[in-house]
């Protein structure tokens, strides 16, 4: 993700002119012109999956961490860089594509243990509602379904700026991160030590370092 700027954006919502009740052009809740170069960014996104990932982590045997990602799904995201709250984003990951890095625990996470892929092919996140933050902060919150289970669960995202690549293409860099507890969506699979604890955490770290590319009009 280093290709993209940080750089701070003085963006906020517009609100009504006191007495008009219309919004006043550039103006915001707290009196800051919007960022025009944000605004420009309204829009349909696409992930571009070489330059993105989806992955997660999950403490194991309590002292370790295991690291995986998901390689391929499908993304509609669209961006509103005047009102962040009509941003939305769809994302439809296919299960089988986990890579820890290793095949035999691969196959024990598409299982019946886990993903439970024949059933369960996919797993989806539709959002529901997004606001800004401050600064370069966003919040997401959207439906996370897996195995069949849809729960609520808030998305923590950063801006990192925006850039026309080499090739011509425009593209925008977000950081996302959430922490959800697996068994709630069915995912109970465990195994106990004796010294006491668990195999496997029952808190998994989602991420999402994406890169995303303007569609074509």
């Amino acid at each position: 993700m280093g290709i993209f700027s940080r750089r701070q954006t003085a963006l906020s919502e517009p609100t009504p002119t006191v007495g008009t009740g219309t919004p006043t052009a550039g103006a915001s809740t707290t009196g800051v012109v919007l960022d025009p170069a944000l605004r420009a960014l309204t829009g349909r996104w696409t992930i571009d999956r070489p330059h993105s990932r989806i992955g997660f982590s999950v403490r194991h045997a309590m002292v370790t961490t295991v690291r995986g990602a998901f390689t391929d799904y499908d993304s509609t995201l669209y961006f509103d860089g005047a009102r962040p709250s009509a941003s939305r984003a769809d994302l439809v990951i296919r299960v089988a594509s986990i890579d820890t890095g290793v095949e035999q625990r691969d196959a024990h996470l598409v299982g019946r243990d886990f993903f439970d892929v024949r059933r369960y092919p996919e797993m989806v996140f539709r959002s529901t509602a997004a606001v800004h933050e401050g600064g370069e902060s966003f919040r997401m919150t959207g439906d996370l379904t897996i195995r069949g289970v849809t729960r609520s669960v808030e998305l923590q995202l950063d801006y990192l700026g925006s850039v026309l690549d080499p090739f011509g293409y425009e593209r925008v860099g977000f950081d996302g991160t959430t922490t959800i507890d697996r068994t709630e969506w069915g995912l109970v699979y465990n195994q106990r030590l004796e010294a006491g604890g668990a195999m496997v955490s029952e808190k998994v770290r989602l991420q999402f370092d994406i890169s995303a590319i303007r569609a074509a009009s």
